[in-house]
C-alpha cells in the first residue's frame, strides 16, 4: 500500500499544490516538494524564477492558473516560461537576447554620411545623395550617432560706442506718437 505524503512545509510557506510551495526568506526564495527544498534562488533573480515556474508546471504537475494564482503573475507569463523552456530547455532562460543590428544606417554609411555633413551638406540633401529616407539621418543626428554640421555664421559688423542720436524732430515725434493699437501715451 502506498503511504500518503503529509504536506509538512515549513512555517510561513505558502503552497501551491498539495505537495509544492515556497517560502521566501530575507534575500532568497526556497521551493519544497513534499517537504523537502528542491530549488533555491535570489529573490530579484527573474531568469531563474521563470526556470522553475516551467519546471514546477513541466516535471512536477502543476498547473499554469495555480502558479500563476500562487505567484500573483498573469497566466500568459506561465504559458511564456514554459513555452520557451521546452522550445530551448534550462539554457533559453540564460540566453543572451537577440538584437538585431542596424538595418539602414551600416557603418560604412554612417561615415560617408559624416563626411557630407563635414563638407557642409544639409541632412536633407546627404540623405537624398545616400538613397535614405531623411528621418532616418535625423532620426541618427538626434541619436548622436552623427554630428550636426556646424552652421556658418557671417561675423556681425562691430558697433560704435558713441550713442546715436536722433534729430530732435523724430526724437519728440516718438514721445508724442499714440502706439498703432490705439492706447494712449504713457507721460
Amino acid at each position: 500500500m502506498p503511504q500518503l505524503h503529509l504536506p509538512m512545509f515549513p512555517s510561513g510557506a505558502t503552497e501551491i499544490t498539495a505537495s509544492l510551495s515556497f517560502c521566501r526568506t530575507a534575500e532568497t526564495v526556497t521551493y519544497f516538494h513534499c517537504g523537502m527544498p528542491v530549488f533555491s534562488h535570489d529573490k530579484d533573480d527573474r531568469a531563474s524564477f521563470r526556470l522553475i515556474t516551467a519546471q514546477l508546471h513541466i516535471t512536477s504537475g502543476a498547473k499554469q492558473a495555480e502558479l500563476a494564482r500562487a505567484f500573483g503573475i498573469s497566466k500568459i507569463s506561465v504559458k511564456r516560461a514554459v513555452k520557451l523552456y521546452r522550445a530551448s530547455g534550462p539554457a533559453g532562460f540564460f540566453a543572451d537576447r537577440i538584437a538585431r543590428g542596424a538595418a539602414v544606417l551600416t557603418e560604412p554609411i554612417l561615415q560617408e554620411a559624416q563626411s557630407q555633413l563635414d563638407a557642409g551638406q544639409a541632412p536633407r540633401a546627404v540623405a537624398a545623395l545616400l538613397e535614405i529616407k531623411p528621418d532616418t539621418l535625423l532620426k541618427a543626428l538626434r541619436a548622436g550617432r552623427l554630428r550636426a554640421p556646424l552652421k556658418k555664421t557671417t561675423p556681425t559688423p562691430r558697433r560704435s560706442t558713441a550713442p546715436a542720436t536722433l534729430p530732435a524732430k523724430v526724437s519728440a515725434q516718438r514721445k508724442t506718437a499714440a502706439p498703432r493699437w490705439g492706447a494712449e501715451p504713457a507721460t
